[in-house]
Parts: structure tokens; sequence; C-alpha cells
């Protein structure tokens, strides 16, 4: 039978923990396996970079959901808005805020792969937040594991582990938790995880949870108008953080005179409510393992999850502590499902293990929209009466209708996986782990983009906007008429195939120095379908020629272009020969264009280890990784300098240098990992709107950077003092743009790139000691520092993120079956800032949950 190892718990830095009882006995740092390498291997044993939080580890931290993990990583960081609306970012490679009306089937891939056991399951602007219930370890691997893990794993690869079935034992556990947020509501979770033997050769295991996350973000009462829109805001306004306004960006009617103006308020009275961000987490997962045969092992496992949001989870640093307006209701559903297989065995010498997995996941969010009011010049075009839409109108009169927007958004992904791998026998002194992978991913995504305000708008003696259809061709998702109030909506079908063939291979020089080489051919297809529509026909039959193509279908994935000529359905025209004489330049190019956006190709690896005495191993890596890229929506563009923008984004590429250590010093009581690196970035992608080269956000390679660091990590057990365990970990990072290639402002030579911050670091200190009665006691103190970054590679859109310091203090008591535990999180209260978001041009912060306190049972059977 495969031999089948048990994965110990890990300290927060890739170090595991022994049971209390053997490390007071021992006082060692004890070894830890991990599969980063796709063999199961100690992490002191392996030359590469490895963070790991274990399942112990997890359980001493309390890490439950996305962002309790990812404060405990330095060098990790993230952008993003709340649960299930974020984006890991590893060694600061990181360029745009994520933004969910843009982020999905649009938006830029992640460069950080998220894997649940055996699969990927990134996505633009959404990461897959899944509860921690029941989980073995948590891997991140940093820098680029291209070769081994295929596209977007440029940066780096986070591994979320769930415990297998064991055979022949029975175990069952139940955990409950109530904790308390300083002027906020209430917290309760309870997690329950069962393991049944049947015979010699089968198990099942379960597990379920529920967990209820009281608010603490106030929603306040307050009232804007279209006057705020900047559409009237002057040249030279200083932004709030400091980007002055240019002429590109000026109001179309600033100065003009609105004396003869009505602007109706928008009032959110009716959406006041203290703590109103609530997220509750409920689930089930469910594993079964057969020993075939005493070489042949097969496990299945399901998984569901729903996770249900309401409110935000940022602030607006100009009003009162932790309180934000927010004038329509946000609310987010997402839930998904996960089937996922695992086949392993031998062939002769061969390891094979094939897996395969499949996800189904539906989110369905509404989100107030109405900060666009700040950035959106073209708004009144929608909510005002006639000549105050028009830009050129000096002296407008009429009314502008309340500017609250809202957008509802609905997403379904399906992710298929396959991969075949084989690994040489470990003991050879030539090894080597070669294989396949196939992925297809399918993101249908609608958004539809309401503005209550134009169903009242009077145009030209007419009320409301005509009714407004789809594209009748290509995909579509919904035949219409859109609701009332719908101006926008995009309606797209996003397909990714991703195909590898990967290898790498290790040869024994000598009995200390040894060789990997490792690539992976690659071959990637980005298609979009679908439509991007717009109602500009306002009451007055809009001629297309005068508002260009904005309202093209320009994802049909057919070959075909369509283009409206007025409001009525029957003049929309399809286009599918760009030479069609009286054709829109415009629609001719996007004919031109290509129909997906394809990437081919190989990276590379290499390593070189040396062991020069047992417990010392020392590395040098060089290691490839890319992001494929995508195709643009307002492709074609002209702009200035005879720029235009392309359709489709090429990968951005990275290099890195590292160079490692991993020390096992004074007869293993103190542990030292670390590493230095380089990293040179090409091509990187990011999201950019600047009016000198169209009025339409658009996606570029814009610019090449580099980024120098270094990671370390530290763990002690003293011998002579029995019961203490103090580990640390950190990362400093200096990151800066060397060129730029796309001829904008917005990106400057010299400037940071985002979400990395120049140290990040944590200590942490647990003593244990023996009570009366075999009761073991226990107290830990932690600290989690941060320095300053910014949230944006774009000028206008960039906003500095504060530094912070946060504690944590827990202590409790256990016994053989049980365990109870107190414990205080953010003990000074610190607004510890995560993320920021300046897109709108309104800072809306981040922070971490306010001072919570509460304590934990735990029962084991």
């Amino acid at each position: 039978m495969l031999k089948k190892q048990a994965l110990t718990s890990t300290f927060l830095t890739s170090v595991a923990i022994a049971s209390a009882a053997a490390a007071i006995a021992e006082a060692q740092v004890d070894t830890v396996t991990v599969t980063a390498t796709r063999r199961e291997a100690t992490t002191q044993t392996i030359p590469v970079a490895v963070n790991a939080l274990g399942e112990r580890t997890l359980d001493e931290l309390r890490v439950e959901v996305f962002t309790d993990y990812l404060q405990q990583l330095p060098g990790v960081t993230a952008g993003g808005s709340g649960p299930g609306q974020n984006t890991i970012y590893i060694r600061g490679i990181a360029s745009t805020t994520p933004n969910l009306t843009t982020a999905g089937v649009a938006g830029l891939a992640p460069n950080v792969a998220f894997y649940l056991d055996e699969q990927p399951l990134a996505q633009p602007g959404r990461n897959l937040d899944v509860y921690a219930a029941d989980i073995n370890r948590v891997e991140v691997l940093p820098g680029p594991q291209g070769t081994l893990y295929g596209a977007s794993s440029q940066a780096g690869t986070v591994r979320m582990i769930t415990n297998e079935p064991v055979i022949g034992e029975f175990e069952a556990s139940a955990s409950f938790g109530t904790s308390f947020t300083e002027g906020g509501e209430m917290n309760n979770n309870v997690e329950a995880v069962v393991n049944m033997p049947f015979g010699d050769t089968f198990a099942l295991r379960a597990v379920v949870y529920v967990d209820n996350q009281g608010g603490y973000i106030d929603n306040v009462s307050g009232v804007r108008t279209t006057q705020e829109s900047a559409r009237f805001r002057p040249q030279g306004t200083v932004r709030s953080n400091g980007v002055v306004v240019n002429s590109n960006r000026a109001g179309f009617q600033a100065g003009a005179d609105l004396s003869n103006v009505t602007f109706l308020p928008a009032n959110n009275s009716g959406l006041i409510e203290d703590n109103f961000n609530d997220t509750s987490y409920q689930g089930f997962r469910a594993s079964g393992l057969w020993d075939i045969t005493p070489d042949w092992s097969l496990r299945v496992t399901h998984a569901q999850q729903s996770l249900d949001s309401e409110g935000v989870f940022f602030s607006d640093p100009t009003l009162g502590d932790l309180e934000i307006q927010r004038y329509e209701d946000d609310e987010l559903e997402d839930a998904f499902h996960n089937t996922a297989w695992t086949l392993e065995g031998r062939l002769g010498m061969l390891e094979v293990l094939y897996t395969g997995a499949y996800t189904d996941r539906d989110t369905d969010q509404r989100v107030d929209y109405s900060d666009y009011l700040f950035v959106g010049q073209y708004l009144p075009y929608y909510i005002c009466d006639g000549s105050v839409s028009y830009p050129g109108a000096a002296n407008p009169s009429g009314t502008c209708q309340a500017p609250n927007l809202f957008v509802s958004s609905s997403t379904n992904t399906e992710v298929f996986t396959q991969e075949l791998r084989f690994n040489t026998p470990e003991d050879r002194r030539f090894r080597a782990t070669f294989g396949g992978f196939f992925s297809d991913l399918e993101l249908a995504e609608r958004n539809d983009f309401t503005y209550p305000g134009s169903v009242n708008a009077v145009l030209f003696g007419q009320t409301g906007f005509s009714p407004n259809y789809p594209f009748m061709t290509g995909y579509i998702s919904d035949p219409g008429p859109f609701a009332p109030g719908v101006i926008f909506r995009n309606d797209v079908l996003r397909t990714d195939t991703q195909m590898g063939i990967f290898g790498e291979a290790t040869f024994d020089v000598t009995d200390q120095f040894a060789i990997t080489l490792g690539t992976r051919y690659y071959d990637i297809e980005v298609d979009l379908e679908g439509s991007a529509n717009a109602s500009f026909c306002n009451g007055f039959q809009a001629d297309a020629n005068a508002y260009g193509t904005d309202i093209s279908d320009l994802y049909n994935g057919d070959g075909a272009v369509t283009f409206r000529g007025s409001c009525n359905t029957a003049d929309h025209i399809t286009y599918t020969d760009p030479n069609t004489p009286g054709i829109p330049a415009s629609v001719a190019a996007a004919l031109s264009a290509p129909d997906a956006a394809r990437t081919d190709g190989f990276i590379f690896k290499a390593t070189g280890e040396w062991t020069p005495a047992e417990g010392i191993l020392l590395y040098a890596t060089y290691s490839e990784g890319f992001r494929p890229g995508l195709l643009n929506r307002p492709g074609g563009a002209a702009g200035p300098n005879g720029f235009t923008v392309p359709f489709a984004l090429d990968t951005d590429e990275v290099t890195n240098y590292e160079i490692g250590w991993k020390l096992d010093l004074l007869d293993d009581q103190l542990r030292f990992n670390g590493n230095a690196f380089f990293v040179d970035i090409q091509n990187l992608q990011t999201t950019i709107f600047d009016p000198s080269i169209t009025n339409l956000f658009f996606s570029d390679n814009a610019a090449n950077a580099e980024i120098r660091g270094v990671e370390g990590e530290v763990t002690w057990v003293p011998a002579d003092m029995p019961g203490l365990t103090v580990s640390g970990a950190f990362s400093i990072l200096d990151t800066e743009i060397t060129e730029v290639l796309t001829p904008t402002n917005d990106v400057l030579v010299g400037s940071e790139l985002a979400f990395a911050p120049n140290f990040q670091g944590n200590i942490r200190a647990r003593y244990e000691w023996d009570l009366e009665n075999g009761m073991l006691a226990h107290v830990q103190p932690q600290i989690i520092v941060s320095g300053d970054s910014v949230s944006d590679v774009i000028e206008i859109n960039k906003v500095d993120l504060e530094g912070y310091s946060m504690a944590h203090l827990s202590a409790g008591v256990s016994r053989d079956n049980w365990m109870v535990e107190a414990f205080v999180d953010n003990l000074t209260d610190e607004r510890a800032e995560l993320s920021n978001n300046f897109v709108y041009d309104r800072e809306r912060v981040t922070v971490a949950r306010p001072r919570t306190w509460g304590f934990r049972v735990r029962v084991t059977y």
C-alpha cells in the first residue's frame, strides 16, 4: 500500500510544532512534511521558499477566513473590499486595485494562483473565500511557480490542503466560539468533524460549519446631488490624494452657470443602520478514501459553501470612526460546490497520480454605485433634463434627478481541471516529476448598471429612455428588454482554456550538491463573447456617428460586430466584412481584430542546492512566470502619439533570481530560513482610464518594473526553558517602475508598485506548562507589523495605506479531549489598513476588525 504520510502541523513560517509534551521534553523544532514540489518532503530538505500554516497553527491562531491567514504571512497582501472580493498579491507584484464592475470577464487575470487541494481556482477580483474548516495546512510558495503550477502563478501560489480520511480510526470533534467586537455585534461559530472507518480499506470524513460574523461599519446619514459630478469639476482641483485635476479630466461644463438647474438630492435616510456589514459562512465537506489494492487508492471529495454578506467593509475617513454613506443596498450571495477526485498508485517504479475537479460557483451581488458620481462626467446625460445633459451648454436649465446608482451583478463560474503526473523514485540519484495539465474555465457575467433617476429625466419633451434591448448576435443571457433604469449592460461569456506539459528533474552531482532543471510548455486561449450595451439614445434618436461605437458588440466571437444607428432595435446593423462601404472605422477595426487572446511558449527554472553540513541547505534559483493576456473592451481606439488601444494584451512576464538558506542550529533548537531575491517584470498589465486616449477604461501592458527583497523566518525552542516556543517572520521590499510603455501620465517612472509594504513582520511566543490533574495551560501573545504602501500604480487612483501594528493575546487550558481558551484580537483597537480604494475619487479604507474578545471550546472524541 502506498505510504500515507501524516502531515504534521506547522508553524506560521513553515515550522512545525510537535505535541506539547514532546516539545517540552525534546526542546527542538520539529520537521514538517509538505507537497509544494508535488512530492512529499520536509520543508528543510527542499530548495524552495515555502510558508505554511499547519492545522495546529491554524487552530492556535484561530484562522477561519481569508483575511485571517493573510495577516499572518509577511510578503502576502490583498486588494479588495470584503469577503469573497479580494485579490492576493505576493512580493509586491501588483498593479491595479480590483474593481468589481470591471474585474470579472474583462478584468486582468490574477498573478497568484489559488489552489484548493489540486485544483486552481483563482478568478479576477473574486478569490474563492474557502472557510478554514478541517484544513490540514495552507501553503504559500512565493516567487514564480510556473513550471509546476502554470499560468497566473507568476508571483506565487497559495494552496489550501484539506484533511484526508483516516482508514482504521474513528475520530470526532466539535468546537464552539463566541466573541464580541468593540462597537460592533456579536460573532459565533460552530464546527463539527467526524472520521468513520469501514473495514480496513475505506473511510469517510465529513465536516460541517456555520460562522456568523457581526458587523462593525455604520451606514450614516448623507445627502448628495449631481452638482458634485466630475462634469462640473474645474481644472486645477486638488483631489484628496494630492493629485491635481488636469485638462484631460476637467469637467465638460466646469464654470457653467448652474443657477437655473434644480438638483434633486439623493438621501439615504431609509438605509441608515449601525453595524450593517454582517457576514455568514455555511458549508460542509465530505470525503471518501478507498485503498483499492496495496498499490492503488482513490479519494473523492465533495464540498459546498454559501457566503452571505450585507453592507460594505470599508469606511470613509472624512466621516466618523468606521462610518460610510451608502445610498443603495449592498448585498452579496456567493455559493459554490466542488467535486474532486484523486487516483494514486504505482506503475512499476513510477508513482502515478491522476486528479480532476469540477467547481460551479454562483455569485449574485448588488453594489451601491453612487460614488461613480465623483468621476462620471457622462452621468448627467442619463439623469438630467435636456440642456443639462448637453456638454456644451454654458447656461443649462432643468432638473437633475437624485444620483443614487447601483449595479446588479450575476456571475457563474465553472472550472474543470485534470492533471496526470508521474514521480520517479525519490532515493535515486536522478529523479523527476513530469506530467500534463488541462483546464477549462467558463465565466458568464451580467452586470446591469442602473440609474433610477433616468426614468424621470426629461429629454426634449420625452420622459425617460426608450426600451433598451441587447444585441441579438453572439452570446446573450437575456433577450430583454432591460429593466427600467438599466443604462448599461455588460453581458459577456469568458472562456479560458489552458493546456500544459511540465517537468522538473533533479540530479545529485555529489552527496552535497544537486541541480534541478524544470520547464513547462503552455498553450492558453482567452475568449470573450457577448456585448457591452449602452443606452445613449436619450429621447432624441441619437446619431451613432456622433456618439461613436460605444454600443458596439465587440465580443460576439462569431466574426460579426453589431452597430446601432438609433434607439430603435430595427436600426441595428450587423457587419461581417471590414471592407463594407461606409462602415465606421472603429467597427472595421473590430472586425479585423483577433477573436481571442492566445499565447503559448516555454518557461524555465534552474536551481542549485548545496548541503555542506547536516542542518544546512543553501540554494540559488532562476525561475520564470507569466500571466495570460486578454481581449480589451475598447480595443482599436486611437490615442496620442500614434498609440492605439490594443485589442489583445500580451502576457506580462516575471524573471526571478533568488538565493536562499535553511538552517537548523543549536541541536535543532533554532531554525532560520530565508531568501533574498531580485524580480524583473516585463509588460506589467494594468487598467487605465485616460481621456486623452479613450473615454473608457482599458487594459494595457503599461510598464516594466523591478523588485528587490529579503524574507526570513525564525523559530526558537530553547532547551533551558521547556514549553516555550518563539517564532517570527519578516519581509523587506523595494519596488520601482523602471519604464512606462503606454503614453500616459497616469503611470510614472520611479513610483512603487501597489500593495508592497517596505516592511512586514510578526512575532509570537507560546508558553505551555503542566497543571494538576493532567491539564496543560498555555498563553500566547503576538504582534503583527506592516509598513506603508500605496493602493495602485495609477496616479489618479493612488492613495497611501498607512502602516500599522496589531497585538493579539490568547490563554487557555486543555486536557486529553477538551480545550477552553479566552482571547483578545486587535488588543489596542488599531485601525489597521488592509486595503484602500480611490478609483472613484474618494478614499475607501478597508481596516481590520476592531478589538474583539471572546472564548472558544473544543471537544474531541
